[in-house]
């Protein structure tokens, strides 16, 4: 089945999930965040992934979360939400509820932690798009998953199988996005998924950038997008990803000692006077000595307002 991929194009926030202080999901509050990341100009979000804390959601609640997502956005932004889970029933069970919330296309991780073999993978997927009417997401994201991944030409193959339509390749490398662009860059959409590398993804082809650093740099981001993608102009958007950069070494060279790239983000929303939430635990929020010397550095950076 052919679907319109143009609407997903550009800086899509791998958003937060907004917890109370002693662990409850709080709605409001996520749905705020969610709300200012729409008003700082983004294409899209991402909502129940990763940096949405996925793994720390009981199952209605991710469901609430997808219904959630749909009353925020009101059709203002594509919003892809995270159906992923290692069971291959679980996730048939989570795109089913994702559509229903009014998806407008679904992100699948690799089965995570237990390590099928590559037919099991596939077979996982082929089963997801089976039971889908909307875009399928490929979350290629071995690191994290610590499963068996896809290479471009196996991408490729899939998507010319109607089996996904999309790909967030999650690597420090490019590599990949410049295979996939080659391969099959007109007939899928391809999303840089990290953090690490995010100018040379959209230079090598990538038709947008996923990541949690997106829910603290959204303004910053598009602006680098339109300076790839409209304006072409490479200097230009250098000259944003050095803005960038200094936020994602907070967490790259643990320039606040040990912390955890979310608690990181909130803290630097709290400071600009904006509600940062909670993550759940074993996620623990900063420091106050860790917080005194992220305004710090905030301060030297020009990021603290």
């Amino acid at each position: 089945m052919a679907y319109d991929l143009t609407p997903f194009r550009g800086i899509f926030p791998a958003a937060l999930t907004f917890f109370t202080a002693d662990g409850e999901l709080d709605e409001q509050s996520t749905g705020d965040h969610w709300e200012w990341l729409i008003s700082r100009g983004v294409q899209g979000l991402v909502v129940a992934g990763t940096s949405g804390e996925f793994v720390a959601l009981e199952t209605e609640e991710r469901v609430r979360l997808f219904r959630l997502a749909t009353a925020v956005s009101r059709g203002r932004v594509p919003v892809v939400m995270g159906a992923g889970s290692y069971s291959t029933r679980l996730t048939l069970r989570m795109a089913e509820e994702a559509q229903k919330a009014g998806a407008n296309a679904l992100i699948i991780i690799l089965p995570y932690y237990q390590k099928p073999i590559k037919a099991g993978v596939l077979h996982h997927f082929k089963e997801v798009r089976k039971a889908t009417h909307v875009p399928i997401m490929l979350y290629n994201n071995p690191g994290n998953s610590a499963c068996v991944d896809f290479t471009p030409m196996e991408i490729a193959q899939l998507a010319k199988d109607d089996v996904i339509h999309m790909v967030k390749s999650t690597y420090e490398t490019v590599v990949p996005v410049h295979d996939l662009d080659y391969l099959a860059g007109d007939t899928i959409a391809i999303f840089y998924g990290s953090f690490l590398a995010a100018l040379e993804g959209l230079l090598a082809g990538a038709h947008g950038w996923i990541s949690g650093i997106l829910n603290v740099v959204p303004s910053a981001a598009v602006e680098m997008y339109g300076k790839i993608a409209i304006e072409n102009d490479a200097k230009a958007a250098r000259q944003v990803w050095h803005r960038i950069l200094p936020l994602i070494h907070l967490y790259v060279y643990q320039l606040l000692g040990s912390a955890n790239d979310l608690s990181i983000y909130r803290s630097i929303l709290k400071l600009w006077g904006l509600n940062g939430g909670f993550s759940r635990p074993p996620f623990l929020p900063l420091s106050e000595k860790q917080e005194e010397k992220l305004e710090e550095l905030l301060g030297q950076w020009g990021w603290l307002r």
